[in-house]
Formats: structure tokens, C-alpha cells, sequence
């Protein structure tokens, strides 16, 4: 196979650092070679956080070039309009539909953008949007969305249920594992019902 590029972003406090570290060790146990590199803000919770994940038979950077990545994991919309550029020609976009207003932002000088899901679709990628905030909610802890839509990215890569399955169990909180599973296999579900 190829390399495959996931570009992770959205603000602090959303645990975008899990999910890739979750995504990279499920590349490492399934014989891939994996690289991965993070970029957190300025402020720990509410900067801005990238992480960008390469895996395959040979990968010799972790940086995802521009116009490279094959998904973008992007857990609050401005983050994700924010790092498109980084997908490539009809590149994959799990979008979360949660708004982070930035303190910095004038709302009349420069609005937070209007409906990201169709700008991003307009830019010709395919977008898979979910309110993931609202679903974790109902689950039972709203801070469940980041491993929502890894459930919704997971059909789409290589690396077996049981595999996805035994990294949560080894990177969550004991006392979280049920719970962050069932939120992985409703993730999942939600993709399984738009194929």
C-alpha cells in the first residue's frame, strides 16, 4: 500500500492528541510504519491543535504536505475550514459541527463562517458531518466526540474492530473504557449508515 494521511485539528481540550495517539498505535500493531507529530497552541485550552498522522509500508516524515491528506479529522468547524489546504483533490472530511468562538475574533469585523459543511463540500470534498458533542452527551459524558468520529473514521482504514478495540482499552481511564467504547461503535455505526 500506499501512505495514508490523517490531519487532525481543532482546539485544546478536545483530545485531538488522543485520537491520533490512538490512530498511530493502531498503525504500529497492524505492521505499518507510522509517524506522528502535533502542534499544539498557544493556549492549552482553546488554541489551536494540530496533529498529523502518516502511516504505510514507508514513511520517512510525519509532516502531511499540503493538498496530501486523505482525511481530515476536524473536531470544530473553523479549525477544519481552517486546514483544508492540507487535503488533497477530493479528500475525506469527518466534520464535528461544534463551534469554538475564538476570544480574538471580532464577530463584526470577521464572523465566524456560516455553514462549513458546504464550503468545504464546494471546495469538492467529501464531507461526513455530526453534531459528535450532542451524541456524547447523550451518552453519557459530552467529552466523548473526539473518539466518536474516530469510530466514524475507522471503516475507512485498514486495521481490524478487535485492533481499534484493544488500543482504546489500553489508552483510556479504566474507569472510561465501556464508555469510550460505546462511543467508538456509535461513531462507527453512524458511518456504516451513510455508505
Amino acid at each position: 500500500m500506499g501512505i495514508t494521511n490523517v490531519l487532525f485539528s481543532g482546539v485544546g481540550g478536545q483530545g485531538i492528541i488522543l485520537a491520533s495517539k490512538i490512530l498511530t498505535q493502531c498503525a504500529f500493531i497492524s505492521g505499518y510504519t507510522v509517524k506522528e507529530s502535533e502542534l499544539h497552541g498557544m493556549a492549552q485550552r482553546g488554541g489551536s491543535v494540530i496533529s498529523h498522522v502518516r502511516f504505510g509500508d514507508e514513511v520517512y516524515s510525519p509532516l502531511i504536505r499540503k493538498g496530501q491528506a486523505d482525511f481530515l479529522i476536524a473536531l470544530e468547524e473553523l479549525e477544519g475550514l481552517r486546514y483544508a489546504d492540507y487535503l488533497k483533490p477530493a479528500g475525506h472530511v469527518i466534520l464535528n459541527q461544534k463551534k469554538v468562538i475564538p476570544s480574538a475574533l471580532n464577530p463584526d469585523v470577521a464572523p465566524y463562517p456560516e455553514d462549513v459543511k458546504s464550503q468545504l463540500e464546494a471546495l469538492g470534498f467529501r464531507v461526513d458531518a455530526v453534531n459528535a458533542f450532542e451524541i456524547a452527551g447523550s451518552l453519557g459524558n459530552p467529552k466523548l466526540d473526539n473518539i466518536i468520529v474516530m469510530g466514524m473514521l475507522s471503516p475507512h482504514l485498514p486495521f481490524t474492530i478487535a485492533t481499534w478495540e484493544t488500543v482504546i482499552r489500553e489508552s483510556v481511564p479504566a474507569k472510561t473504557i465501556e464508555l469510550n467504547l460505546s462511543a467508538f461503535r456509535t461513531g462507527r455505526e453512524l458511518t456504516a449508515g451513510n455508505a
